[in-house]
């Protein structure tokens, strides 16, 4: 009779184990899967939202977020699209596949996308009055990789609303100052187009008030030159004639 303290026995155990752990963590797994898919949503809006200036402590965000709505748009046309399915649409997985995006050339690829998708997601936000701001989602290479965000734009489709990023790796206290509040505070009243150029920026130093160009600077992040020339260039992608402005242009001229 082998004994129970055999290389075998032991084997035998731990291989039972392992099968026995496996099995209860692919189980959880599949079992919290449309958790984690719910919380996702949950977050999404939470930061589409927060972006906007709308998030508001005490009120639930699926209430706050029955006045938004999401629309797809053909980012060339600048029209709405129903080529895909708003709700189920990726639009960040959508840049990976060649059938539904387009590899940028050097002088196209300010913000270091690589790829470009064809359909993009926007959030209106209504009120009895109508359109009140238009949420869109952002995203450009920083210092140390890509950061994702959304820009809020007021009903104009010029003057920026807010600001925020929801995933990032630049350096806590330095490029990670795109999470202070006090920096992002400085965006809401800013303008994006002067004359129908793309013009805001992050400058060096702080904004001179009195300066002609106070409208379309923001006060440039300390100490993280390459995150502050990260977002400039992302900021002003996704405003051009790429991103986001041929849809801007039919909105604020009521032609879409």
């Amino acid at each position: 009779m082998a004994s129970n303290d055999s290389i075998g026995k032991t084997l035998q155990v731990a291989v039972a184990l392992c099968i026995i752990c496996a099995l209860v963590v692919s189980g959880a797994a599949v079992s919290l899967k449309s958790k984690q898919v719910e919380n996702q949503i949950l977050d999404r809006k939470t930061n589409i939202l927060a972006a906007a200036g709308l998030l508001q402590d005490g009120v639930s965000v699926e209430e706050q977020f029955k006045a938004v709505e999401a629309r797809v748009i053909n980012l060339s046309t600048g029209e709405y699209s129903s080529d895909v399915n708003v709700d189920s649409y990726d639009q960040i997985k959508s840049a990976k596949d060649p059938q539904l995006s387009r590899k940028l050339s050097a002088d196209e690829d300010s913000a270091k996308l690589i790829r470009l998708e064809q359909y993009a997601t926007v959030y209106l936000v209504k009120n009895e009055q109508g359109l009140d701001k238009v949420i869109l989602p952002i995203r450009g290479y920083g210092l140390w990789g890509t950061l994702y965000g959304f820009i809020a734009l007021e009903n104009d489709a010029s003057t920026v609303a807010g600001i925020g990023f929801y995933e990032h790796g630049e350096t806590p206290g330095l490029g990670g100052e795109v999470d202070n509040p006090n920096w992002k505070a400085l965006w809401p009243g800013k303008q994006v187009y002067q004359d129908g150029n793309v013009n805001i920026a992050l400058i060096k130093g702080n904004v001179d008030p009195s300066s002609a160009d106070a409208a379309y600077q923001v006060d440039g992040l300390s100490g993280a030159t390459l995150t502050s020339r990260g977002v400039t260039n992302l900021v002003q992608f996704w405003m051009g004639e790429l991103g986001y402005k041929p849809f801007l242009n039919k909105l604020r001229n009521g032609e879409v």
